[in-house]
């Protein structure tokens, strides 16, 4: 039988004999943090992964993430953590329904949240990510823009660009939208020493009470460079613990006790164990045509951003 203890030394040993990259995200458990050479947001675990040595990389993530990782290492093996952990955001349009869409807004510049399948971000001008987006919008030259899937992450980013012209489509994170402007109201009055620190996922009537604003990597960021000592965390409730151990000084507490990512927490540190042995996981196989298209607004992000 094994303890969290002894089954994470085998990972790192097994990861070290097989050759193993393994990057976490940050909405994984904090056991399996412990044993990730790399952790982080989704783009920029796949910036580590086209820079590590290793020939296989491990994603301990959801689908989409392991896609951009393949994408950006074509010649390495990319393997999924739990072949079930999907992302409900990237699978609320298809690239058929994109496509009509495109002709709706005809001379429009379609800009795709990174938490889109591979398929979808082939018909994409341009990819974004939650930390980049704002940057990369002010920077199209077009000021007619269609932002997909998040109405979310668009409202807050038309309300910072207003010279642009952006459409948005009805989509958005289950787990962040599931937060109420009067949930936000009754935690804040709970912890009124507290920062609100939220994701732009957020509705906007909750975005709009937060002291910060951000992506998962600027809200750790802000909390653990803060000279406050309580923090409300507005995302993914991993990152509460996250901070509690980079933290111990400081409070942290969870915005909605239902701020929960199932497909996240799919991944067990046994499914982890069970990748390096060579036993489990997903091996992620993307055709060229569509890793080369996809490709291409991932290559006009890093340029605009």
């Amino acid at each position: 039988m094994y303890t969290t203890k002894t089954l994470q030394e085998e990972i790192l040993r097994l990861k070290k004999e097989h050759d193993i990259c393994i990057l976490a995200h940050a909405y994984q458990s904090h056991d399996i943090w412990e044993v990730a050479d790399y952790i982080g947001d989704s783009y920029g675990l796949s910036l580590e992964a086209a820079k590590a040595s290793q020939k296989t990389i491990l994603l301990c993530g959801v689908r989409f993430m392991a896609e951009t990782v393949k994408i950006l290492s074509p010649q390495k093996r990319v393997l999924l953590s739990h072949s079930m952990a999907g992302c409900p955001m990237a699978e609320q349009i298809s690239a058929d329904e994109l496509k009509a869409l495109k002709k709706e807004y005809p001379g429009y510049t379609v800009a795709a949240y990174i938490n889109t399948t591979a398929e979808l971000k082939t018909v994409c001008d341009v990819c974004v990510t939650s930390s980049s987006a704002l940057k990369i919008i002010k920077n199209l030259d077009n000021p007619d823009i269609l932002f997909i899937p998040d109405c979310n992450l668009g409202a807050w980013i038309a309300a910072k660009v207003p010279e642009k012209n952006i459409r948005l489509m009805k989509g958005g994170c289950p787990a962040h939208t599931g937060i109420s402007a009067k949930e936000t109201e009754r935690i804040r009055a709970l912890y009124p020493n507290a920062k609100l620190l939220v994701h732009p996922e957020c509705l906007p009537e909750v975005t709009a009470q937060a002291d910060y604003a951000g992506s998962t990597t600027g809200i750790m960021d802000y909390a653990k460079q803060s000279r406050d000592k309580e923090f409300i965390i507005g995302t993914e409730n991993s990152i509460v613990q996250h901070l509690q151990f980079e933290c111990p000084d400081k409070q942290f507490y969870a915005l909605s006790k239902d701020c929960i990512c199932s497909n996240m927490k799919l991944t067990t540190l046994m499914d982890v164990y069970r990748c390096v042995c060579g036993t489990g996981g997903e091996e992620i196989i993307l055709a060229d045509d569509v890793m080369e298209k996809a490709r291409r607004c991932i290559d006009t992000m890093l340029t605009l951003g």
